[in-house]
């Protein structure tokens, strides 16, 4: 059995894993690295590869939004949504990636998708809303602390989902 066969079938089950890991996500918010940026998306990464995508996305945005909420949504509430939907994307694609190739690509990806172009995303909105921190001194100030994170998180998740593979063996 590889690790793209670990199967949970009842909603049930991935609905209580989905909650814990929730959970799990707002212990993380509050390991802050910098500002808003924690080991929030651990769980969510995970969940994409435990649960699948969706359900990986969905753990993921929520615990930015839990990460944003902890330290008072020092962006604007705006740019956190805009943020808590990137991280959605980001463990959503991550997951798929996965499923489709290895852990490697995957991991790679995850981190170019959420330490890179996240804040490219966020460069024009920070100078829209004339954030005081805006567009190429934002993402100065935020791709390092970002992409650290995002490495962190993507490779606690990838050594906690082997790890869960071999007992489920």
């Amino acid at each position: 059995m590889n690790s793209k066969n670990i199967k949970i079938k009842s909603t049930t089950s991935k609905l209580v894993y989905t909650s814990i890991l929730i959970a799990i996500s707002f212990i993380g918010s509050l390991i802050k690295i910098q500002g808003s940026i924690a080991l929030d998306s651990m769980a969510g990464f995970f969940a994409a590869l435990f649960l699948g995508p969706v359900y990986g996305g969905l753990v993921a945005g929520l615990g930015h939004l839990l990460t944003a909420a902890t330290s008072g949504f020092l962006l604007t509430i705006p740019i956190h949504i805009v943020i808590t939907l990137e991280m959605a994307v980001s463990a959503y694609i991550f997951g798929i990636v996965y499923r489709k190739f290895n852990s490697i690509i995957a991991s790679i990806v995850g981190i170019l998708l959420n330490g890179i172009v996240a804040v490219l995303i966020l460069m024009p909105i920070t100078t829209w809303l004339r954030l005081p921190l805006n567009g190429k001194a934002f993402f100065a100030a935020m791709v390092g602390p970002l992409s650290l994170a995002s490495v962190v998180n993507i490779v606690l998740a990838c050594v906690v989902y082997k790890i869960i593979e071999k007992r489920v063996l």
